[in-house]
């Protein structure tokens, strides 16, 4: 029997050792607007395709890039829906950590968190995996300096000094890989960041059309707004 025998069994690996509905789960994360992170000297950007999918959808309220903590932030490609119930976990976690040990959570301790109940959902009955992946970004001050992790639908993560997720993630991560300096400051990551995504962006690049957001040395996690993404934009011409 071909793969496709076992598609529709969450739980039963097919004969060489896959589990498929992951395949589809990385699927749907491939389909999903292009983001992206660098890791810089002094600091971590976030960066994303902004698409609506309708020209009469208000571009105000689509928000790819949240806030988990003051100092840590996410940022996804693939569904969006499965996307806000992983925040909404993250920041019940960050927030009972905080309630107990009255300290922000570490930021290697919310990505294990964060893929363990993913991993969960991969061997589970009644559910699906999550079609999403993610990108975090973070500075507790605990002197690991800034961090950035990649988590996929499987549960697995690593720390990256740079990565790109969604449909253009091959060609952002061979774009990366030319362009990447461990020794570069953040507002250079940031260039950096708009660059790859002008390489695979159907049509021009604009504030309305990305989305921007760092964590420096101060450790605070700031989306940037759509006026200081203008005046990247402009730089990088």
């Amino acid at each position: 029997m071909g793969e496709s025998a076992y598609s529709f069994s969450l739980t039963t690996f097919s004969p060489s050792g896959k589990l498929v509905q992951i395949e589809y789960a990385l699927n749907a994360v491939s389909q999903g607007a292009t983001s992206l992170g660098i890791k810089a000297k002094n600091g971590v950007v976030l960066a994303t395709e902004k698409k609506t999918p309708s020209p009469l959808v208000d571009e105000s309220t689509v928000q790819k890039i949240v806030n988990i903590t003051d100092n840590i932030g996410f940022v996804y490609s693939g569904m969006g829906g499965d996307f806000r119930v992983l925040v909404r976990r993250a920041r019940r976690t960050a927030q009972a950590y905080y309630d107990v040990y009255k300290e922000a959570i570490p930021v290697s301790q919310l990505v294990r968190e964060v893929a363990a109940v993913m991993q969960e959902f991969t061997q589970s009955g009644g559910v699906r995996p999550f079609g999403v992946s993610l990108l975090v970004a973070g500075n507790d001050g605990l002197g690991h300096g800034p961090q950035l992790y990649q988590v996929d639908p499987s549960g697995t993560y690593f720390a990256w000094k740079a990565s790109a997720i969604g449909k253009n993630m091959v060609n952002a991560k061979a774009f990366l890989e030319k362009r990447y300096d461990a020794s570069v400051e953040l507002d250079d990551a940031v260039h950096t960041a708009l660059l790859t995504l002008k390489e695979g962006f159907d049509g021009e690049l604009t504030k309305e059309k990305v989305e921007v957001a760092v964590v420096g040395d101060d450790g605070q996690f700031t989306v940037l707004s759509q006026d200081r993404v203008q005046d990247y934009l402009a730089e990088t011409d």
